[in-house]
């Protein structure tokens, strides 16, 4: 049974066995409020209907982002460690399951990571008029890709409206064993670059 947890908890990845977890798949979903177009509601809040966000894993060495190549998002989508493997970018937010899913393959991890962080912002959120507050059901969860089982997931259900970007989650070390941080934080961040700062 999957542990789903509340903002702020922590919990140990491991299999459901209690073995090592050697990999993991990062998956992360949402879709688009109640549709309205048109007229007044359209012009003062935005359009929801076509939502572009994206989700992006930042890498950290002692808990800190330090080189532009350890930010894997569409634009890159695979490390040179082979350690991550974004799977691609979806435009919309449509259809069941997740919409964009991270591959982690912690034994390829090179020991001086010890921080991934997961976010998820808007593209040309001011432009669009769009924020998270237009956005419903948003989770991120944590998947055994060996047996698709599903380990923990967080539903980030807070009111993150006027909010441009999402502080999904972090996976980080601790001695010799990894965890999942659920975080949930909403910012004004209006894409990677403003976000890159708050890690560095």
């Amino acid at each position: 049974m999957a542990v789903n947890l509340q903002k702020g908890q922590k919990v140990s990845l491991k299999k459901s066995d209690g073995r090592k977890l050697s990999k993991l798949m990062v998956g992360l979903g949402w879709d688009a409020a109640d549709k309205k177009s048109g007229g007044f509601f359209s012009r003062l809040f935005g359009n929801a209907d076509s939502i572009d966000c994206d989700a992006s894993v930042f890498m950290c060495r002692d808990g800190k982002f330090v080189d532009k190549n350890d930010l894997i998002y569409f634009g890159n989508l695979h490390h040179p460690s082979d350690c991550i493997q974004h799977m691609g970018d979806n435009l919309t937010g449509e259809g069941e399951g997740d919409d964009e899913q991270i591959f982690v393959d912690l034994d390829k991890m090179p020991p001086h990571y010890d921080k991934l962080i997961f976010v998820v912002n808007i593209y040309q959120a001011v432009a669009r008029k769009q924020h998270f507050g237009m956005i419903k059901n948003a989770y991120i969860r944590i998947i055994d890709p060996d047996s698709r089982e599903e380990l923990c997931r967080f539903n980030l259900s807070d009111d993150y409206t006027d909010m441009l970007s999402m502080i999904a989650g972090e996976v980080y070390k601790r001695g010799d064993e990894w965890k999942f941080n659920a975080v949930g934080t909403g910012t004004r961040d209006t894409g990677l670059t403003d976000l890159a700062k708050r890690f560095k």
